[in-house]
């Protein structure tokens, strides 16, 4: 059927109303606070459903359909982690990010351990997050050249540009306002998609509901945990299957502890927040939010299971089925919204990133070596490390042009390599007295190659990955910090 003139319309005027909106914030950056932590003035549902929107992206919206249509709904079980790694950061490490004025989650680092260890994190941050971020963009290239046919390369370059303008003239405060409204548009578009999908399979929900159940897509928990082909006599620990009830609970916590509570893009929403009990108050609700959203997702990808009933090899790849029945099978209007919805995830991701590059490269690094530059001249370099990042993060996605698999999954898995070496630093930092800045980056250095090895040349699944970097990191780190002070004394 295709998108017509109606779909691309609402498009349309969502992209420029947006864009228009997150202009309005311009006359209010005055200062670094403002563009960085927007004047730390922001109400705690607001940061909610920015931290909702920061961590949903297009490949999200595309990818959970596409896993729960090949699959069931085992992801769930990650998802529940996720709301207990926000429990523990509440109680761990937010305490430590609001004593003081921190614009970084890097400058923590540097008050328990010292500068050169900040570099370190700050640098292994940006790295990660910018090749992570390169896989997010491109998934808008799926979406954007189903719907549109502009051709991959210049999606990206109509999202990137669009989300640019109003996240360098407005900082934080444009990106969570309008992470605000966007959540809002992807939910509820959503939502419409997934009544209209139940509308159109034959025989409803009561079809749908006796296709999935006998083929178990309903199935929410994976109890096991031993492979029993290994040995019968001698259970053999699976850590190969991603989505088990301990992979994903234990998983799913080490995971969100970490990028919710060593990664800029989430700390500086929570450093935005008036005082900390708003900040916890963001960031137990937005968990609550989380789980049912990525419910809602998995659920829509069992339904289009339900209406096809085809290998997702018929669409080339399971990403592209979600976006494939929106242009060619939903009414129009209702198309042309859920495009824009998926459109909205994406800009509320790609702005968040950018921001936290951004306020990483000149909090961590640039005002580091020139301390003195007046606020004028900080508020224009933040706007230009802004740009710079932008072109990073267009040049990333080009080359993920056809060199990844389910995007969900390569986003996860490369956030996880660095995760686990972050986390237990912060840990040493926060839960030992011990630990010094040597036996620190010694714990590091080896938390970050295990995750190497287990990304590159083992077949543990991903799920494990920064449980298991957050472990050495810590235990060799704590061993090492002992070690080394022995011999410094000596």
């Amino acid at each position: 059927m295709g998108l017509n003139r109606i779909d691309l319309l609402i498009i349309a005027a969502y992209l420029a109303g947006i864009t228009l909106f997150g202009l309005r914030f311009r006359k209010r950056q005055r200062t670094m606070r403002d563009y960085f932590l927007a004047d730390r003035n922001i109400p705690w549902w607001a940061i909610a459903l920015s931290i909702v929107a920061a961590e949903t992206s297009t490949l999200t919206i595309i990818s959970i359909p596409g896993l729960a249509y090949d699959s069931n709904l085992t992801f769930l079980q990650v998802v529940m982690g996720y709301v207990i790694g926000r429990v523990i950061i509440s109680f761990v490490l937010l305490p430590q990010y609001f004593r003081g004025e921190l614009y970084t989650a890097y400058q923590l680092i540097e008050r328990r351990f010292g500068p050169e260890l900040r570099t370190v994190t700050a640098a292994l941050f940006l790295l990660t997050r910018a090749a992570a971020e390169g896989v997010r963009v491109y998934a808008v290239s799926i979406v954007v050249s189903i719907a549109l046919g502009t051709g991959e390369v210049a999606s990206i370059a109509i999202i990137m540009l669009l989300t640019l303008i109003y996240t360098f003239e407005g900082g934080l405060a444009a990106v969570i306002w309008t992470d605000v409204v966007q959540t809002f548009i992807y939910v509820g578009g959503t939502l419409v998609g997934l009544v209209t999908i139940l509308h159109l399979v034959p025989g409803g929900w009561g079809a749908v509901e006796a296709i999935a159940s006998g083929l178990h897509k309903f199935q929410v928990f994976d109890l096991h945990f031993f492979d029993p082909t290994i040995s019968a006599h001698r259970p053999h620990f699976d850590f190969a299957k991603p989505y088990t009830l301990w992979a994903g609970i234990i998983g799913g916590a080490f995971l969100t502890t970490a990028s919710h509570g060593t990664d800029q893009l989430i700390v500086q929403r929570l450093l935005a927040a008036r005082n900390q009990r708003q900040s916890v108050l963001a960031l137990l609700s937005s968990g609550v939010a989380v789980f049912f959203q990525f419910g809602l997702f998995l659920l829509v990808g069992v339904m289009l299971f339900a209406y096809y009933q085809v290998p997702s090899s018929a669409f080339g790849r399971a990403d592209r089925i979600y976006p494939t029945f929106i242009v060619s099978r939903m009414p129009h209007g209702i198309a042309g919204l859920l495009i824009a919805a998926i459109l909205a995830a994406a800009m509320s991701n790609l702005s968040a990133a950018l921001n936290s590059l951004s306020s990483s490269s000149i909090m961590d690094f640039y005002l580091r070596i020139r301390p003195t530059v007046s606020e004028a001249a900080r508020l224009r370099l933040a706007r230009l490390a802004t740009l710079g990042w932008a072109l990073v993060l267009f040049g990333l996605a080009v080359l993920a042009l056809d060199r990844v698999g389910r995007v969900v999954e390569v986003g996860l898995q490369i956030a996880s390599v660095a995760y686990g070496a972050l986390l237990g630093v912060f840990l040493l930092g926060v839960l030992t007295k011990r630990a010094n800045q040597r036996g620190a980056t010694v714990g590091m250095i080896c938390g970050l190659a295990m995750e190497l090895y287990l990304w590159g040349w083992s077949q543990v699944a991903f799920t494990w990955w920064v449980a298991i970097g957050t472990c050495v990191t810590f235990m060799v780190g704590y061993a090492a910090s002992g070690l080394l002070s022995v011999q410094s004394k000596a």
